[in-house]
């Protein structure tokens, strides 16, 4: 039915700052999913291939100290880069099992030299063609030492069935202006992503929901201090001032009424699925519609530069 999407939030830890084993984890997922006919698989912010918790326990904003340019250097040696072709495993699976994929990555942009870092939230279609990539617009506290700032390029939606769907990292969700962008362009499916701590979902998540009067997925990693790998540069320095727990989970639904389908979901790893009736979008649209009949654009009106941001423009 055009009407329902079955969805499944993948609440899972990655093998973190390995790229390919956590890309084989990330597959493994989808194939889960869609042995449970699912139509849209999310994962948390970073994911691939991890968030970068040593920023915290490593005096990370010292200058020049060797132990965060070396864990920096490791970091970016695992980061996507999508023109050489990285994702491409992951788009002809998406394409073979006819899911849509919403994944959280560390970019390592070619159109910006390659070197830096973007906090990415990439989306796959169930083509396997990759519609949109999202570099977070502003990274968060000491995200900022590790993580550039993205542009406008990717506030983008896409049809999935009778739903549009669009999505933000972390706390860009907290930004009103770029929701309202994505509500402008008819977003009824919102997708919220997450290093994972219920800390950040359990407020906004109903919120936005109450606001735009849409569904709202917020996804969240999981990480415990033993799934730090072993071979990880300096790792006696990060387990050293560790917690037990970095990211407890957290992922949940809300529905378009700000109410819970699924309420956070803590310390649980694996795939946890909804079905979302799009009917109920129309219903709660009826008495407030934030774009729409309960806008004033000719009082308050929003304007995006949507253009892909680079520091060198070549006319050959």
């Amino acid at each position: 039915m055009e009407n329902l999407l079955k969805v499944a939030m993948a609440q899972i830890a990655p093998v973190w700052l390995d790229k390919k084993a956590t890309l084989e984890k990330i597959k493994q997922t989808v194939i889960e999913a869609s042995n449970e006919n699912v139509e849209l698989v999310v994962f948390g912010e970073a994911l691939l291939p991890g968030y970068p918790f040593w920023l915290a326990l490593t005096d990370g904003a010292k200058w020049d100290l060797k132990v965060n340019k070396e864990i920096h250097a490791h970091y970016t040696r695992n980061a996507i880069q999508i023109e050489a072709g990285e994702l491409d495993s992951l788009c002809a699976l998406s394409k073979e099992k006819n899911i849509a994929i919403y994944l959280g990555i560390m970019e390592r942009a070619k159109n910006r030299g390659g070197h830096s870092l973007y906090c990415s939230l990439v989306y796959i279609n169930q083509n396997g063609e990759i519609k949109s990539v999202h570099r977070k617009l502003q990274p968060t506290y000491d995200e900022r030492l590790t993580w550039a700032p993205g542009d406008g390029n990717g506030l983008q939606v896409h049809n999935l069935k009778r739903f549009t769907v669009g999505g933000l990292n972390c706390w860009e969700n907290w930004m009103p202006l770029p929701r309202t962008a994505l509500y402008g362009l008819g977003e009824n499916l919102h997708i919220a992503v997450w290093p994972g701590s219920d800390y950040n979902t359990k407020d906004i998540t109903r919120f936005i929901a109450r606001e735009s009067r849409s569904y709202v997925i917020s996804v969240s990693s999981l990480m415990k201090k033993e799934d730090f790998p072993a071979h990880t540069p300096h790792i006696d320095k990060i387990v050293k001032e560790s917690p037990e727990v970095l990211a407890n989970g957290g992922s949940c639904i809300a529905g378009p009424d700000g109410e819970w389908l699924v309420e956070p979901v803590l310390h649980k790893e694996g795939l946890i699925y909804q079905s979302l009736d799009f009917n109920r979008v129309y219903e709660e649209r009826q008495n407030f519609d934030v774009v729409g009949h309960y806008s004033r654009p000719d009082v308050t009106k929003l304007t995006v530069n949507r253009e892909r941001q680079s520091t060198v423009h070549f006319t050959d």
